[in-house]
């Protein structure tokens, strides 16, 4: 038969390392979901980063369309800061940042707003080049953050 024999000493020090193990780990994911919950909710200006193929011989008629049917769209919209387009020649691709008062106000627009606008666009583009299938292909869409 075997005999059991209690070591307080040995008890307290387990007890102590996984009360600081317990600690440090609920810490981790404290921090973790806190830094998330931050960036989601922030007042920070949020911009929204897209690229797009963009053949140079459609160029000019797309950046028409940016123009005639995005721009007013845009800056309609709560929170809308301003846009900038830019176009690399060698690639065929554009890259468009539009700047957010913040995620949340940028978040709010509802998403069937954005496609109805979209879906404009694309008949824009698609009537104007008399073409039966939208040219242009999304590559990227994110978001990022001003450092300071």
């Amino acid at each position: 038969m075997m005999k059991f024999t209690f070591n307080f000493d040995k008890f307290i020090r387990i007890i102590f390392y996984a009360t600081i193990l317990f600690f440090l780990i609920s810490q981790i994911n404290c921090s973790t979901l806190n830094a998330a919950t931050m960036i989601k909710n922030s007042p920070i200006s949020v911009t929204e980063e897209l690229r797009l193929n963009i053949p140079a011989k459609y160029k000019k008629v797309w950046l028409e369309a940016e123009k005639q049917i995005w721009e007013p769209w845009l800056a309609k919209q709560e929170g809308f800061i301003g846009r900038k387009i830019f176009y690399d020649e060698e690639k065929e691709q554009a890259l468009l940042l539009v700047t957010w008062e913040s995620r949340q106000l940028w978040k709010n627009i509802p998403m069937e707003e954005v496609k109805r606008i979209q879906d404009l666009f694309e008949r824009n583009i698609n009537s104007t080049l008399n073409l039966s299938k939208y040219p242009f292909q999304l590559i990227y869409e994110g978001e990022i953050y001003s450092q300071q």
